[in-house]
């Protein structure tokens, strides 16, 4: 097994178990009265990422590992993990808003609004930059920004109507 195909697929699998830690969430925050907000963006999102690395799966599993590029998206996962745990049972893939619970302040977010958003961001241009692949970066960067800003417009929206429900 190459260096390549060991980072893809440990990269797939954590794909993999946070869509089962999103799923979960996201069901156990529905029971519990939460509600979705925006999910008309969220297949877009999902086919996003699914081509992005089955992509670098098609065209990047031969590669040779550029290391500095390697340091940098292993310091994303450390964030990665330090959002997750941040978050626990409330990180989802989805929009989803809790009525009455306070924001989180904790954690990366007493630095970032959108820590999570600004892990993707590394990951999407970071991974196919690990592969020596800057045009695959650059191109589902692109993309990535796109979808995002669509993203973070719903989710602030949301999390301003909670704090205008909050303060009534």
């Amino acid at each position: 097994m190459t260096p390549a195909v060991l980072l893809l697929a440990l990269v797939t699998l954590e794909r993999l178990a946070e869509l089962w830690l999103a799923r979960r969430n996201t069901k156990a925050l529905l029971a519990q009265g939460s509600f979705e907000v925006s999910p008309g963006h969220y297949p877009l999102i999902v086919l996003l990422h699914t081509s992005w690395l089955a992509s670098l799966w098609l065209i990047g599993w031969q590669s040779q590992l550029i290391v500095s590029w390697l340091v940098i998206f292993l310091l994303l996962q450390v964030l990665r993990v330090w959002v997750l745990t941040t978050l626990g049972r409330r990180w989802t893939t989805r929009i989803i808003v809790r009525p009455g619970a306070a924001l989180v302040s904790t954690g990366p977010y007493r630095f970032l609004t959108h820590p999570n958003y600004f892990v993707v961001i590394g990951e999407i241009a970071v991974l196919p930059l690990c592969l020596g692949l800057p045009w695959f970066a650059l191109v589902f960067s692109a993309a990535n920004a796109v979808l995002l800003t669509i993203r973070i417009r719903a989710e602030n929206a949301a999390l301003i109507g909670l704090r205008n429900v909050g303060s009534c």
